[in-house]
This record gives structure tokens, sequence and C-alpha cells, in this order.
């Protein structure tokens, strides 16, 4: 299924749908950061995905990580929290989700390196690396704020 962001966009569709979703900041001991190319729009992010019924959403992120990329997780911290209005994804069926994310903070526990039907490519960035990758906006603003290490999440 394909899909659109649009952020701040007066053409962008309504949105019709709220589903919790969870993203992943989570570096190596390199301080790479792990980022999925998705396979629905072809940008790179951070890996995650929604949360379903009878989970929590840090098990949600945790259970995304190991799908979409075979590393195992544990959530540690609360990178910040996303659910701007002016943000939508709208969907080849007809959802338009309006943004609701918590990006946590991952410790590494293990795993290697795989892919997924959602993600058929994955990888270990540098900073330097990540600002050449092809990525929406709201997913390079994610990847800052792990980066920045800051002592509050983010609220916005």
């Amino acid at each position: 299924m394909g899909r659109r962001e649009y952020y701040d966009d007066p053409a962008a569709p309504p949105a019709n749908s709220l589903v919790p979703a969870a993203t992943v900041f989570v570096q190596d001991d390199a301080g790479r950061v792990l980022l999925v190319q998705r396979s629905d729009n072809g940008l790179w992010a951070l890996p995650g995905g929604g949360m379903e019924i009878g989970e929590t959403l840090s098990g949600a992120a945790e259970r995304e990580v190991l799908e979409e990329t075979g590393y195992r997780v544990r959530v540690v911290d609360v990178v910040g929290i996303y659910s701007d209005p002016k943000h939508v994804i709208a969907y080849d069926d007809g959802e338009v989700r309006q943004q609701f994310a918590v990006s946590f903070r991952a410790e590494l526990l293990g795993g290697s390196l795989g892919t997924s039907g959602e993600t058929p490519r994955t990888g270990w960035f540098d900073k330097s690396e990540i600002a050449d990758l092809a990525m929406h906006d709201s997913s390079r603003l994610r990847v800052r704020h792990g980066m920045s290490r800051s002592s509050q999440p983010y609220l916005g």
C-alpha cells in the first residue's frame, strides 16, 4: 500500500483516522543510527509502526524494530511525542491519518541486520550519511531530536 505524507499543506486531504504509533531511535557502539527504507514510499526512517490491541506502546516499538530490522532492543527513554494535526499521511485505501507517534530511545540487545516486506533495506548510518538520505522532514526531525540527547522529550 502506497502512502503520501503532508505537512502544513493546504492541498492535504482531511484526516479521518488516528492510530497510536511508535518510532525507535537506536544507536550502535560507534554512534551510528539504525534506519529502514520504507517499501511504501521509498524514504528512509526510524523503524516503527502502529500499536496493536493487547500491547503497550513501548512493546509495539520493540516488536516493530525486531520485525523490520532483525534486532532486539529495549526501550529506555522517550525522545518525543509527535502529534501535529498539520501532519497527515494519506494511504491508497482512502485512510488519512493524523500523525500521532511517540519516538523512543532504545538500547541494542542483539540480533542481526535483516529486512522485511515493509523494509527492503536497513542499515546503520552516521550523521554525515543521514544528511544525504531521502527522508521525510518528520523523520529527519526525530533523528535530530534523538541525536540531541535532550533531557526533556520533544512535545509537538
